[in-house]
């Protein structure tokens, strides 16, 4: 039976333009921490990962940081996160995040959180894995990835036979659901925890 114990947040290192960001970061950081759900991020204590991490800590949750060496300062490493792992490099830092996730959720973020994000569409369109894929499509962040990515399917490179599979939504307190019935069951570490 497949549970959702922990997701992998990709996000910015930056907090955007957008106030909406930030506060969904937050918001989805509460959401996390109230449900049990172990948050797996990129290490970083600024930015949209910052916030998301640092909400998840401040309410109890469970967080799992990886970072690669050469980001620590950068990225100013959240030292408080229950479970740090320094890499050698990125390609170790994707691996691990994949590997210690249950399923995927991609706030707005640059360069870093799209690869991150197509990577693992990527895998699974390749039969890698089937964990659940998520895009938090704040202010419509998100649409001219999906336009893109209808763009190729109707121009024949992505074929329907191999096609991608994600969800999408702008809601963030709708978010954790979706991705729970994306898997068989949604087992919480605090099972006294009543849904937000």
């Amino acid at each position: 039976m497949k549970t959702l114990k922990s997701i992998c947040v990709y996000c910015g290192s930056n907090a955007g333009s957008h106030p909406l960001f930030e506060q969904s970061a937050i918001e989805l950081g509460e959401l996390l921490a109230a449900k049990g759900i172990r948050l797996v991020y990129g290490g970083g204590s600024i930015g949209l990962m910052g916030a998301v991490a640092k909400t998840v800590l401040n309410n109890g949750g469970k967080v799992t940081g990886v970072i690669p060496q050469f980001l620590k300062d950068r990225e100013v490493m959240l030292e408080e996160a229950h479970e740090l792992i320094v890499t050698q490099d990125m390609h170790e830092r994707k691996r691990i995040m994949f590997e210690k996730a249950d399923a995927f959720i991609a706030l707005p973020g640059g360069i870093g959180t799209l690869e991150e994000l197509v990577e693992m569409l990527t895998w699974a369109q390749l039969g890698r894995h089937d964990k659940p894929m998520l895009l938090l499509n704040l202010d419509k962040f998100w649409t001219p990835l999906v336009e893109l990515l209808d763009h190729m399917r109707d121009l024949g490179f992505i074929r329907s036979d191999s096609d991608i599979t994600y969800e999408i939504t702008a809601d963030v307190s709708e978010s954790v659901d979706i991705l729970c019935k994306a898997v068989a069951d949604c087992v919480m570490e605090n099972p006294d925890v009543q849904d937000m």
